[in-house]
């Protein structure tokens, strides 16, 4: 079984783009009407992150309740997300160093979309 988020998002043409700068990676369009993207795709090292608009998803509530727990690979690239989803959104709990032997962090980004960030050292 494989896991993947779907995120729904206004004006997915620009919020895939918004990610992109956040994650890298590549964005893959699925489907549009018009000049309106209703489904595409962020692959970022294996991972895929799936969007859709609202206009095809029809979310019930701007986040709709759904966390993304994110696991990432260094510490810089851990700091360098968190820093940008807390200065556009909102900091659920602060970063601070887990009894993991590594950090966590719980950001809602400025789509409302609820990340849990963290960063496992080896």
């Amino acid at each position: 079984m494989i896991a993947q988020p779907f995120i729904a998002v206004e004006n997915c043409k620009e919020e895939i783009k918004y990610y992109q700068s956040v994650f890298g990676g590549e964005i893959v369009i699925l489907r549009r009407q018009g000049d309106i993207v209703l489904n595409a795709d962020l692959h970022v090292e294996g991972a895929s992150l799936k969007f859709a608009d609202t206009q095809a998803a029809k979310p019930a509530v701007k986040g709709d309740y759904v966390r993304v727990f994110l696991k990432l690979d260094t510490e810089e690239t851990f700091k360098r997300i968190y820093a940008e989803f807390a200065g556009s959104g909102t900091v659920q709990t602060e970063m601070y160093e887990a009894p993991f032997n590594g950090y966590l962090a719980i950001v809602t980004d400025r789509n409302g979309v609820c990340w849990v960030l963290s960063y496992y050292r080896d």
